[in-house]
């Protein structure tokens, strides 16, 4: 049986997680869980998988707790180098999933990464650390699973160019004018996904994308230069790897995010999923078309983080998260997002770091200055 730790248990990636452990109770024992706030949720987790070391990241209003959970923002950490586990299931949002994500790499054990995060944030730190410790990172990202997928078997020398598909958000065919009028509300009805709030904007704003172009850039080694991005609504082609023989390698399914969980656990392995297949029976329609980069303009910020890779895109997402919460708060337009975004970039292009602690002042750094142009 393979250990498991999962960080996020209580989100949308950590239910999922759970629930392709429930299908297969023999082939994994969850040793560790995290999550943010959700206490009495964490506990009833807890004691169904018969969890005993547990990390909450902010227990307040909580009146008292098991000497086995960990609590601050260091605990989630903590919990990994404490349950020696095989697999650690990255579902936390937001930077914070970042040294979690190290610490994982450090006790060599598998990363399964559904924290874009650690990658965008720090993809060069994660990449070497992984490689010196010869662990696997696993991307759990519906996008990312998919082109892990296709490039099995394959040489990266033959790789010609990455395509990501992208629903397009409930603002596709919107006008750009409109934007200044999209309250939180409307922006949270995703069209195909059920996922967290900051993401759900994010995709909105096609910011989701952008992190997703910086996250394959690190994982599959290859320049965010020969990644495209392509608007395919109905979400059934998860993402397609271009060769240099012009032979295009897709992977197609229901969209469940269950699929790339179980595939993280279970690689380089499959394992039979009680899931709806695709009906190919019925008529099957597959559209596909170019992002509108005028609408929205987070997919060229992306590309031009990665002018300055080690810094840019730490500096992009920390903005990114204090704007949207901002945008979720009615403190911020949703047209003011990612120009909000650009304006902290521009204050910061001269920073440099040279570690991950140095990485994660000029996140806070970021984040201050964001909240002061807000």
């Amino acid at each position: 049986m393979k250990r498991v730790v999962i960080l996020g248990s209580t989100g949308s990636i950590g239910r999922a997680t759970l629930d392709v452990i429930r299908m297969y109770p023999e082939r994994f024992t969850v040793v560790g869980m995290s999550a943010k706030t959700n206490y009495k949720l964490l506990l009833k987790q807890a004691s169904e998988f018969g969890v005993n070391m547990l990390a909450l990241t902010n227990p307040d209003n909580i009146d008292s707790l098991n000497n086995n959970i960990l609590t601050g923002d260091k605990s989630a950490v903590e919990l990994v180098r404490e349950t020696a586990p095989d697999i650690v299931i990255n579902g936390i949002t937001g930077s914070a999933g970042f040294l979690p994500s190290m610490e994982a790499i450090k006790q060599k054990a598998r990363l399964a990464l559904a924290n874009k995060e650690s990658l965008v944030i720090g993809g060069k730190f994660i990449t070497e650390e992984a490689k010196k410790n010869n662990v696997a990172v696993i991307p759990v990202d519906s996008e990312h699973s998919a082109i892990f997928q296709c490039l099995a078997g394959e040489f990266q020398k033959d790789i010609r160019r990455i395509i990501l598909t992208a629903s397009g958000g409930p603002f596709r065919d919107a006008p750009k004018h409109t934007f200044k009028d999209i309250t939180p509300k409307q922006a949270l009805r995703h069209p195909t996904w059920q996922m967290g709030k900051r993401i759900t904007i994010d995709s909105a704003t096609m910011m989701n994308k952008g992190l997703e172009i910086i996250e394959a850039s690190w994982l599959f080694n290859i320049g965010a230069e020969r990644i495209d991005i392509v608007i395919h609504p109905k979400s059934i082609v998860h993402s397609m790897v271009e060769f240099k023989d012009t032979s295009i390698k897709a992977q197609m399914g229901n969209p469940d995010m269950k699929l790339p969980i179980a595939y993280a656990l279970n690689w380089p392995a499959r394992q039979t999923l009680p899931l709806k297949s695709l009906d190919l029976e019925q008529s099957l329609t597959l559209e596909f078309f170019p992002p509108d980069e005028d609408k929205f303009p987070a997919i060229k910020l992306a590309r031009e983080a990665m002018g300055m890779p080690d810094t840019m895109p730490c500096i992009m997402n920390a903005a990114d998260e204090v704007a949207v919460d901002a945008f979720l708060n009615k403190r911020l337009r949703f047209d003011q997002i990612v120009p909000l975004i650009k304006r902290v970039m521009d204050r910061l292009s001269e920073t440099d770091v040279t570690g991950p602690t140095e990485l994660l002042e000029l996140d806070k750094q970021a984040r201050i200055i964001a909240r002061t142009f807000i």
